[in-house]
């Protein structure tokens, strides 16, 4: 009898375990301003290599008409980890700046919670930016002291000193659904230091040089920027290589801090391309893709694994003069970041929110495939529910639309109706098959100011394109389709609004 019962429980053990392998790791890889045309598989005329990311595409499904929820960092971010659009939030325009509170409320529903309500380890690693409490010396909390006066760089610089960095913070990533945080919150905000859960490594104490790229503010001793990338790639590379023999699957949401400014390739890649230091530096983003690649790999987890890459916003093209350089001067090299498109990033036109966005999938994704399906980035978080057959709670994740059939490619069952763009300045578009509505005559973005667009010399408030037929957004059609511009104002009227204020995202405090 002994001997019938001792094999059963054997095998009663292994059940879960077969069970879990079952369900795929996931590993989310979000690039910081990296354009559409940066990567050699989507631009022939690229002057940077990227034959990890290339590989990636050959061996998965290319989305050539992807887009991000908004055309900035922080907005994008709380889209794809909560399926909502950014703009729902008190976020209104902008980013968060540094020491500013948390965005994403915390009863709000993520992915990360996802994962972890169905039994996956999860880790956040890299860039947030989506904010923390930062605790004071006095018992209090730096949005306490700030928001309750002008929020002056003054004002931060004064408060900042009395940051005590020897507390934990509040309400950062293993608050939101991440088992695990190793980052460096943003590049180019203060404190400069890596940080792991919820404390920074080490004591910033040393005031930032005025030669370091970046807002003033404190800094931990041997602060390197060049070795923020390496760090958290191995980082990444280290979890990847723990959960792969786990019971456990896991889920990674690995948020390079590349090509972002501060423009800071380490050693070897300095050289490496034909497009200055901001070409170098997206081959150190290619480059810690492939680590990625090969941690899956050698770990033997590649045929049980999803891996989507993509990018927060549309490239501002900034070369590395002292770090940073101006906007577009990356174009010297001859090479274009939002190739085709018109734009660059916090605009409403493509280049600031139509971005790479690929997936492998190995045994359920054709290799080397594409679709020009309109789509978002918000739709990550009902993708994963349906993948792991989950359930999203009501009233949560409303932006967010299931890319399970456009990836297998079976009956397209995308319900996805309309998609909406948001500008670095707080300003709406809307897109709905092959029509494209811009609620501005300018870009609306920030970052090199636009005039109005004209239509025979007079300046128009609106702009109408025809997406299928005008790629580059050259001819304005406002005035040609007044009813198409009435029928799209008011399905954005209706998307606005379609959020119930008992939903309302504005914090108080």
């Amino acid at each position: 009898m002994k001997k019938i019962i001792l094999p059963l429980i054997a095998l009663l053990g292994i059940l879960p375990l077969a069970q879990s392998q079952q369900r795929p790791n996931i590993i989310f890889i979000l690039a910081d301003d990296l354009g559409y045309g940066d990567l050699s598989c989507l631009n022939p005329g690229s002057k940077i290599s990227t034959p990890n990311i290339d590989r990636l595409a050959k061996e998965g499904k290319t989305f050539t008409d992807a887009h991000t929820p908004a055309s900035l960092c922080t907005p994008t971010r709380y889209g794809i980890l909560t399926g909502r659009y950014g703009w729902r939030s008190s976020l209104k325009r902008g980013v968060l700046k540094h020491y500013d509170p948390p965005l994403i409320e915390p009863e709000r529903f993520t992915v990360g919670k996802l994962f972890q309500e169905n039994a996956y380890a999860t880790a956040c690693i890299g860039k947030w930016h989506l904010g923390w409490d930062w605790p004071l010396k006095n018992n209090s909390f730096f949005r306490d002291s700030l928001y309750k006066g002008n929020d002056k760089p003054a004002d931060r610089l004064r408060i900042e000193k009395l940051v005590d960095f020897s507390k934990p913070i509040d309400n950062g990533p293993t608050t939101k659904g991440f088992d695990y945080y190793f980052g460096d919150d943003v590049p180019n905000y203060p404190p400069y230091c890596f940080f792991e859960n919820n404390r920074t490594v080490g004591i910033p104490t040393r005031y930032k040089p005025d030669s370091m790229y970046g807002h003033p503010g404190f800094m931990a001793d041997n602060w390197s920027l060049e070795a923020v990338v390496p760090g958290i790639t191995a980082k990444s590379v280290e979890f990847i290589k723990e959960k792969a023999g786990k019971k456990k699957p896991f889920f990674l949401y690995f948020a390079l801090t590349s090509p972002h400014v501060p423009i800071a390739p380490s050693a070897q890649f300095k050289g490496s391309s034909k497009a200055g230091p901001y070409g170098d530096f997206v081959q150190e983003t290619d480059w810690a893709v492939g680590q990625i690649m090969k941690a899956v790999e050698d770990a033997g987890i590649d045929k049980n694994t999803i891996i989507i890459f993509t990018s927060d916003n549309g490239s501002p093209g900034q070369d590395g003069e002292k770090m940073s350089g101006v906007m577009n001067a990356v174009m010297k090299y001859d090479h274009y970041p939002n190739y085709p498109f018109r734009g660059m990033k916090t605009d409403l036109w493509e280049g600031g929110h139509h971005v790479p966005f690929i997936v492998k999938w190995p045994g359920k994704i054709k290799a080397n495939s594409s679709s020009s399906v309109t789509i978002c980035q918000t739709d990550f978080l009902a993708t994963c529910a349906s993948i792991l057959k989950a359930k999203i709670p009501e009233k949560e994740a409303e932006d967010s639309y299931s890319l399970l059939s456009l990836l297998l490619d079976g009956k397209n069952n995308y319900e996805r109706p309309y998609t909406i763009h948001h500008s670095g300045t707080g300003i709406f578009a809307i897109r709905q098959g092959d029509w494209k509505l811009i609620m501005t005559g300018n870009s609306g973005g920030g970052l090199i100011p636009s005039k109005a667009e004209l239509i025979n010399g007079v300046p128009v408030p609106l702009q109408l394109y025809n997406m299928k037929n005008d790629l580059q957004e050259a001819n304005n059609l406002y005035l040609v389709y007044p009813e198409k511009v009435k029928e799209l104002k008011n399905l954005l009227l209706q998307a606005k609004n379609s959020n119930g204020t008992k939903y309302s995202t504005r914090r108080k405090y």
